[in-house]
């Protein structure tokens, strides 16, 4: 699935009164949930903008965070595992400038819990892991650009 596919999607949510897609490939899984709770949710760039809504639509409409459910993984040859990346953009370990990192070296991480974000055409998109275990190594330094299922962090799984 590419860049544009997924915007078209994002966009239909928007327009529409489906509050959640989810599609499932070989070794691609995304989610798109429309977001209905209390207020927007705000989502910024690391040292870009302190805080930008990732609503799209009509301003009455509902917001809608992009949300990546599971970034690939792929076993490696010394027991770790890679967390890849589900898509081309920039890489950012935090969300903001003033908040700490989502992970560091030596943090458990669960399935499903938001390791970084990838910022694709100006969305930002939380990616969450796909295993459970011990982050071995980030593999991707802040802020820089990222390719279709390049390795992010190094997972020990548990």
């Amino acid at each position: 699935m590419d860049l544009k596919e997924i915007q078209t999607l994002i966009k239909f949510i928007s327009s529409s009164k489906v509050d959640e897609v989810a599609i499932e490939k070989k070794d691609f899984k995304i989610k798109i949930r429309r977001n209905i709770p209390s207020g927007t949710k705000m989502v910024a760039a690391p040292a870009q903008v302190a805080q930008l809504p990732v609503a799209l639509g009509t301003p009455a409409a509902p917001a809608l965070e992009p949300r990546i459910e599971a970034a690939p993984v792929a076993e490696t040859n010394d027991g770790t595992e890679e967390i890849k990346s589900p898509m081309i953009g920039t890489f950012y370990r935090k969300s903001s400038p003033d908040k700490p990192n989502f992970v560091e070296v030596g943090d458990m991480v669960e399935k499903g819990q938001v390791i970084c974000i990838i910022e694709a055409m100006k969305l930002f998109n939380e990616i969450e892991s796909e295993v459970s275990g011990k982050i071995v190594k980030v593999l991707v330094d802040d802020s820089q650009p990222v390719e279709y299922d390049q390795p992010l962090f190094l997972v020990e799984p548990s």
